[in-house]
């Protein structure tokens, strides 16, 4: 296959960069890094954090230097980072890490679904928006494991890499005849049962999202484990903490953990389609926009107190 990467000679393997928020050892990264490796068709080179950052959404680090060490995986150019999946990314496309920029970034497989509301959260999606920010192709990719079926079959991310596979060659090819869209990335979700999924589905992002609360936790409980963007294990105790353990500070502190208390699931959009069974392919930007009555709303009222308070202070 040949890519026309701009300043890269074209004729060579594309180049994918890996990264996620679960960290560099964790199976969904692993068993794409394999998959994609496994067909001897791209230049595959992985730059993800060192451990755990589910939930840090588009965070970056300023306050210290960053550490990349070279991890050892088959087939792959690793390093992982001691920062977030937008630091991650940032540095991959640099060139102060790798000798090129990739053609095509690629964020993921998280462990845990990644729709609704929940995108705001993820660190795998700003993985993939980071890179959308600086003109590289991008893509986030999320597999909806079922908590409460116990442990991961690595199989499932195995399969959930095959599945993605269609995507990405559309991806570079379309990057290749330059008709690739420049203005959205793409958020994919993979089904719980992924080995009988029901098809791809083109959906839009939607206002799904589990409803968290808190409650007051005893001290010295064991931590709660991170799950996935908006999961936690809610048998465990309270969040450790490194912080002042001064006589006064145990004093005056009271310590709270966040749970999840339901959920809402927005018809036709793409946490529905999920879980009826489809793999969705959701294109997603970085700005902001509100809908056109609160534009409208504000474009009359911003005038009308503005004009109030001048009238007001003139008196």
């Amino acid at each position: 296959m040949e890519i026309d990467g701009g300043d890269r000679i074209s004729g060579e393997r594309p180049i994918i960069m890996v990264t996620n928020d679960d960290g560099i050892d964790a199976p969904g990264l692993r068993s794409l890094v394999r998959v994609l490796v496994s067909t001897n068709l791209y230049d595959v080179r992985v730059c993800a954090p060192d451990s755990e950052k589910s939930a840090v959404s588009h965070s970056i680090i300023w306050s210290r230097p960053l550490t990349a060490k070279r991890v050892e995986i088959d087939g792959a150019t690793a390093y992982a980072v001691d920062g977030t999946p937008a630091d991650c990314t940032g540095l991959g496309l640099s060139e102060a890490l790798f000798p090129s920029r990739p053609d095509l970034v690629l964020s993921g497989i998280n462990v845990g679904s990644n729709c609704g509301y929940h995108i705001i959260y993820s660190g795998t999606v700003a993985g993939a928006r980071e890179a959308f920010l600086y003109d590289v192709p991008s893509a986030s990719i999320s597999y909806d494991f079922d908590w409460k079926r116990g442990e991961m079959n690595a199989n499932d991310f195995v399969l959930s890499a095959q599945a993605c596979l269609p995507i990405i060659n559309g991806i570079l090819s379309a990057i290749k005849n330059k008709t690739h869209p420049m203005k959205c990335f793409l958020n994919i979700d993979l089904p719980t049962d992924i080995a009988n999924h029901k098809g791809y589905k083109l959906t839009r992002q939607g206002k799904s999202m589990g409803k968290m609360g808190w409650r007051q936790v005893e001290e010295k409980a064991q931590g709660p484990k991170m799950l996935s963007t908006m999961t936690m294990d809610t048998e465990s105790g309270v969040v450790s903490s490194d912080n002042d353990t001064s006589a006064h500070s145990k004093k005056d502190s009271r310590l709270f953990k966040r749970e999840v208390r339901g959920s809402f699931i927005e018809e036709g959009t793409d946490s529905h389609y999920l879980k009826e069974g489809f793999i969705t392919v959701t294109p997603l930007g970085a700005l902001s926009q509100t809908d056109v009555d609160c534009q409208n709303y504000y474009k009359e009222w911003l005038p009308k107190i503005t004009n109030q308070s001048c009238s007001s202070s003139s008196l």
